[in-house]
């Protein structure tokens, strides 16, 4: 049994074409019930970024709102990457929470904590400091429950 290679665009970058399921994992190629996917050439505005990404996190789909943070970080400016890759780690790190890997989660989410602390500011309305506390917390299993972790970081970033 041979390994599918790896979807690509013309350019050579990586393709989504897997389904994944509401929590990320990629299902089989042509598999039902996959749920929508962040499209590769998405470039949100930030105000669109985190309204969908609150959106994500209010349906406890935390990989598919990272997918949405992620495609700000790349597309966004070069001033803002650690603010959007900082959210986007955080919701990776609720993902493994979701998947039970404790582990992982706690690395990134401490990791995505200090990236959006770093941030400062307040941009877009987003309580950087709130939110960074938050992921923290997590990070320490404070919220050792997937649902509440998402929560407390949902609370954070849509007070």
């Amino acid at each position: 049994m041979g390994t599918r290679p790896r979807d690509r665009d013309p350019a050579g970058r990586p393709q989504n074409a897997r389904p994944r399921d509401s929590f990320g994992r990629p299902l089989p190629y042509g598999a039902a019930g996959g749920v929508p996917r962040v499209p590769d050439d998405y470039a949100p505005e930030a105000g669109e970024a985190v309204a969908e990404a609150v959106r994500l996190l209010a349906e406890r789909r935390p990989f598919h709102a990272h997918e949405v943070l992620e495609a700000r970080w790349k597309t966004g400016p070069d001033d803002e990457r650690d603010l959007w890759q900082g959210l986007a780690q955080i919701c990776v790190g609720l993902t493994h929470l979701q998947r039970g890997n404790a582990r992982g989660a706690s690395a990134l989410l401490a990791r995505g904590a200090e990236r959006v602390a770093g941030a400062g500011r307040e941009p877009y309305g987003i309580a950087t400091r709130s939110v960074a506390e938050a992921a923290r917390r997590v990070a320490a299993g404070e919220d050792a429950d997937a649902d509440e972790a998402i929560a407390s970081v949902l609370g954070a970033l849509a007070p």
